[in-house]
């Protein structure tokens, strides 16, 4: 492995700090990294995989002014590039413009989601909430062969050189103010990304599309009842599916300008049908059992029904929480991450177009989340959800799931005690003819070891472990969301 050390960045973080997500499996990096030619500790790298994995995680180097939330650190991008049965890695931070003023600063300028918004030491500032930063640290997606990282509450959205993981800029179509939310999607079949953002003002949602040749082509108001905090969305082959969920931030504290989220128990979980270039008159909103979804797998039409897939929490608001090894002062304040906490399970929906009706049902009994499939099918019907299992009682993923909706069938795999995985993205092989023909590729955080590791399973037999582990340069820390892209999608890829 031939590695290079790019870049050493100052950390401010206390050098005894006790937080458990800036600590242990969650210890932020400081260093980015050149790595080529990566070692196979175990097995091959297959030669028909051809590609780029890139997983984006928050990474803080300075601290909170009071309350550090897991998700306020600062953007790390990972790529891991497949070719010729190769490997190299590159690992780079976000140069958001929050991002490059801390750093400037040598401490923390905005607040994070459990502070007050009045602590910014700017006028300006990014989000759903505004004043805070713009850490662009959740989700990561690559649409006309660049990389673009967003973040959760709203923000502009950042250009990534998915080769190098050099910060590009902005994406300049992004709607003045709002940004855009976590979570765009990509259509492999049309070349379109499709987005939403949502903020505290009338009419607190809008939905917008960007088309082949990355320019904003619609971009619509959907009126809600008032401020809410949506996360995920989803398509099919006509239609866009937004969601008005009962976990928002309380009413009554928003009028001191305090952003405290809760569930209004007695209220429905509602859906928003609109067809993709719709406008604010063709929403239909269905109403269904009350709950909080962060993340949806895939929707698709189904005559005159639509069908939506995600991951329902039996308990969107824990009231419970359990040790598991956590300093028992941290234990209230983070139960609400953790998968059991939550109880995140497989769910659909389907929206009847004609009769307005809503049916749904549980699609399995296991506690998972964060699932990824075959984006070659996304928005079409499919049978195949990768998703995680996680460590009770933390935000970590200790082992991956292969759900197969058609019979209900699942395989396993558990990475092992002390060892947490990333979102596993599906890599189809070159030349695939099927939904599960090729890879699923994350990144582990090995706690005994002291290491990390690029893991490559084959989608058809994930029980059966991994095909390959590569080492990398050093241990990273724990993380989310990451994506596939295919190398006949990226420009001067062969070159």
């Amino acid at each position: 492995m031939n590695t290079d050390l790019v870049a050493k960045f100052a950390s401010t973080l206390p050098p005894d700090d006790d937080h458990p997500y800036r600590t242990g499996p969650w210890r932020p990096q400081t260093c980015e990294w050149d790595s080529d030619d990566l070692v196979a500790v175990e097995g091959e790298i297959p030669t028909d995989l051809d590609g780029v994995y890139l997983r984006n995680t928050e990474n803080p180097l300075h601290p909170a002014f009071k309350a550090y939330h897991p998700f306020d650190g600062d953007g790390m991008l990972h790529i891991v590039g497949f070719r010729d049965g190769k490997a190299n890695y590159r690992n780079r931070f976000v140069r958001t413009d929050g991002f490059l003023a801390e750093n400037e600063a040598g401490g923390p300028l905005w607040p994070g989601i459990a502070e007050p918004v009045e602590w910014a030491k700017r006028d300006h500032g990014w989000g759903a909430r505004t004043l805070m930063k713009d850490a662009s640290s959740t989700d990561v997606t690559v649409h006309r062969g660049v990389a673009l990282s967003s973040f959760y509450q709203c923000g502009d959205l950042y250009r990534i050189d998915p080769y190098t993981g050099d910060t590009l800029g902005t994406q300049g179509w992004v709607p003045p103010g709002l940004g855009v939310s976590a979570h765009p999607k990509v259509d492999d079949a049309t070349g379109e990304l499709l987005f939403f953002n949502y903020g505290k003002d009338a009419p607190y949602l809008h939905y917008g599309v960007v088309d082949e040749s990355n320019t904003l082509v619609h971009y619509v108001d959907v009126e809600l009842p008032g401020p809410r905090l949506p996360h995920d969305m989803a398509f099919t082959d006509n239609y866009v599916i937004l969601n008005d969920f009962p976990l928002f931030w309380d009413a009554e504290f928003l009028k001191h300008n305090a952003h405290i989220p809760r569930l209004h128990r007695d209220m429905p979980s509602r859906f928003a049908v609109l067809p993709r270039r719709g406008g604010p008159g063709d929403v239909m909103w269905f109403e269904a059992e009350t709950t909080y979804v962060l993340h949806f797998t895939n929707a698709f039409e189904d005559g005159d029904e639509i069908v939506l897939d995600g991951f329902f929490q039996g308990e969107p608001e824990p009231t419970e929480g359990a040790a598991f090894g956590m300093n028992p002062k941290w234990q209230r304040i983070f139960r609400g991450l953790s998968l059991d906490g939550m109880q995140t399970r497989l769910h659909r929906w389907r929206f009847n177009l004609v009769t307005g009706q809503t049916r749904e049902e549980q699609l399995s009994d296991s506690i998972t989340e964060f699932g990824m499939i075959n984006s070659g099918f996304a928005g079409r019907p499919y049978r195949y959800t990768y998703a995680a299992t996680g460590k009770p009682g933390w935000f970590l993923f200790e082992g991956l799931v292969r759900h197969d909706l058609h019979t209900g069938a699942e395989q396993r795999f558990a990475f092992g005690d002390g060892v947490y995985g990333s979102e596993t993205a599906m890599a189809p092989r070159v030349g695939s003819r099927g939904e599960d023909d090729g890879y699923l590729v994350t990144l582990t955080t090995d706690m005994n070891a002291d290491a990390s590791y690029c893991v490559v399973f084959d989608a058809a037999r994930v029980s059966d472990g991994p095909v390959c582990k590569l080492a990398l340069p050093e241990r990273i820390s724990s993380g989310t969301h990451s994506t596939w892209a295919p190398g006949s999608e990226l420009r001067r890829w062969r070159g």
